[in-house]
């Protein structure tokens, strides 16, 4: 079977990720470094092992099975092997059929909740072929279709997927080019204006996502930056993210040191939510 898409993880019955129950499938591979990441295992378009060295018991099993004595070649073997799970392939290539099926799978929960299929990331839309394979197969099937972006995509790409989808959840991280890529290592520009055009020449549902990131963008100045942009723009609604710590261990599982920034007060984000909402929704977390 033909591999079409590679994919680190298909969360079933996912309530966070657009309207009513939902499975969100997560797409490998990213063209932005947020320092933030809590799914750095999402960044490498490549498959990756994550080892969670505090599970190890040392018993051997592992490199008793392996298939290449000269280095790991992700066969699989030590991580099916591991009594402990302390090892864990990140990425899988799979069929545009396969995906298909578990996204079908739970259609009677998208049907009496309102919900449907979520691809986000990584970044989906750097898998411009299968995404937009996907999306179209899910509206022949009825089911409602959420694209999770950053947007820092050629505008091309949104117009293969627009017919198809029936939500955006759009990320924005800050409105200052330096700022962004600082956080980022990219600059905004294709983001913003790809915005802007969703906003102005689709009739596609809308909704911004803004991290707020202690020590980076918690401040009223750049949430105010965020408030102008938005204002003259076809947005439906906003939610605020607080920063967390939850995926700091995935970067040791990698071999890589997490940048670790603040959790923004509920004061801050009080104030945060009053100068973004009004008139784009009630999403307030």
């Amino acid at each position: 079977m033909r591999s079409d898409a590679t994919v680190f993880d298909i969360q079933k019955f996912s309530v966070i990720d657009g309207p009513g129950i939902r499975t969100t499938v997560f797409f490998k591979g990213c063209n932005l470094r947020c320092k933030w990441c809590h799914n750095p295992e999402s960044q490498n378009a490549r498959r990756e092992m994550l080892f969670r060295e505090e599970r190890c018991i040392d018993c051997g099993k592992c490199t008793a099975i392996c298939a290449s004595p000269q280095g790991c070649i992700l066969c699989g073997k030590c991580e099916r092997y591991c009594p402990t799970q302390a090892r864990e392939i990140a990425g899988r290539e799979y069929s545009i059929e396969e995906l298909l099926r578990e996204i079908l799978a739970d259609r009677l929960f998208y049907e009496t909740s309102g919900g449907g299929v979520t691809f986000s990331g990584g970044e989906c839309m750097l898998q411009i072929d299968a995404l937009t394979e996907l999306l179209r197969l899910c509206r022949e099937n009825g089911i409602h279709t959420a694209v999770d972006t950053a947007g820092c995509v050629p505008w091309a790409h949104f117009e293969r997927v627009i017919p198809y989808t029936d939500l955006f959840l759009y990320d924005v991280k800050c409105v200052d080019e330096a700022l962004h890529i600082a956080g980022t290592g990219i600059s905004n520009r294709t983001i913003l204006e790809n915005l802007r055009r969703l906003s102005e020449e689709s009739d596609r549902r809308i909704m911004v996502r803004v991290p707020v990131i202690g020590g980076y963008n918690d401040n009223d100045t750049e949430i105010g930056r965020i408030a102008d942009l938005l204002a003259p723009l076809r947005i439906e609604s906003v939610e605020l993210l607080p920063y967390h710590k939850m995926g700091n261990a995935k970067y040791a599982a990698l071999g890589r040191e997490a940048e670790v920034f603040t959790v923004p007060d509920e004061e801050a984000m009080k104030r945060f939510r009053e100068m973004l909402f009004g008139s784009y929704g009630s999403k307030n977390r």
